[in-house]
Parts: structure tokens; sequence; C-alpha cells
């Protein structure tokens, strides 16, 4: 897949003369490695929607949607998403505020779907209650930010990071089972292991 090379033009999901677009730019120059997780989140996430015969609206919302799950984080100070050892408690305080931070930009904006709003703002959300911005539980969160949550941390798993070990790709499905429940919406860990088949080229760039 060679268009997760930062054009995220190349598969239709925002308009790059929006404002939203130039936001998505500088959370691209701020964390090259944030924005390249956005677009493999954005990729997945079609492979999702398929599965569940989304229409063409409900696969746009969900696209949009995961490519800027973390546009809060061009709020968040750079020496914080810079850092390469493991966050401090204040410091995780701060990060934990990108999905708000994300969801008042959209919304201040105008013109973004609700649906795209939601999953920005819960994302992070967890099925048994324990997550945030707002302690969500089970079916109260959105379905596309149940969703989400599995994309996001299946990639965040299986890629590079400073402060840990990168994960096999079996390692970060087992981890997937695991907080099955707990941490993800059961029925979404499964669709999920369905439709991830095999190793997606986009990993091996």
């Amino acid at each position: 897949m060679s268009r997760v090379k930062g054009d995220i033009a190349s598969i239709n999901i925002i308009d790059s003369q929006m404002e939203v677009g130039r936001w998505m730019e500088l959370l691209r120059h701020k964390s090259p490695e944030t924005y390249q997780h956005c677009v493999r989140v954005a990729l997945l996430a079609e492979l999702m929607g398929t599965a569940l015969k989304y229409d063409n609206r409900q696969l746009s919302e969900l696209m949009q949607g995961c490519f800027l799950h973390d546009l809060g984080k061009i709020l968040v100070p750079q020496e914080i998403i810079s850092k390469t050892a493991p966050l401090s408690a204040e410091e995780w305080t701060i990060m934990r505020l990108h999905p708000q931070l994300g969801a008042e930009l959209l919304e201040n904006h105008g013109g973004v779907d609700d649906a795209i709003i939601r999953l920005v703002h819960s994302h992070h959300e967890r099925w048994d209650g324990r997550g945030y911005p707002q302690g969500l539980a089970g079916l109260q969160i959105p379905l596309n930010a149940r969703i989400c949550a599995v994309i996001d941390a299946f990639d965040c798993m299986i890629s590079v990071r400073p402060y840990r070990r990168r994960m096999s790709v079996e390692e970060a499905k087992d981890e997937l089972i695991k907080h099955s429940g707990k941490q993800f919406d059961s029925e979404m860990v499964q669709l999920f292991l369905k439709v991830f088949i095999k190793f997606p080229e986009m990993y091996l760039q």
C-alpha cells in the first residue's frame, strides 16, 4: 500500500483545503509517527466498515473519524508527544485530554458530522466503563468509537515505540482477546480478527 506514505488525499479521507486538513498537516509535522498511525487506523477501519456492510456515508464517517481520532494531539505539548521514555502521571493526565481537545476543535470548526466528532471524543472509552473522558460503558460508547478503539490499540501494539518492544501480530491479537469484554467490545474484536486475515503490506513499509 504505497498510498500510506503521507498523501492522505489518495484515500479520499478529507479535503486538503479544509481547515481540518490543515490541522492534520500540523500533526504530520509535529509527529509523523502519529500521523501515519492515523492513516493506518483509517485504512483498517475501511475493512471493518465493509464487513459491517456500511453504506458509503457510514463508511466515510468511520474512516474520517479514525483518521482524525488523534487530532487533539496538536494541542499537546511537543515535549510530551516526542518523549522517548514512559510518560509520568502528570504527563499522562495531559495526554488523556486529546480526545476532548480534538472533539472541541471539530465542534468549533463547524460542518463536521456529529458521528465523526463522537468517535474522536470517545475512542478511549472502555467497554467496562474505566476509560476516558466520560467513563462511558458498553453500548453507551458509539459503535464507531468501539471500532476505532480496537484498531487504534492493535496498530499501537505492532508499531515501533521508543519505550517498549514492538509486538508481533499474533501477540497483539492475543492482547485484544485478553482484554475483550473489558477494554474492548467483544464483537468488534472478533470481527477485527476475522477481517484482518493477513499482515497488511502497509506494516512492511
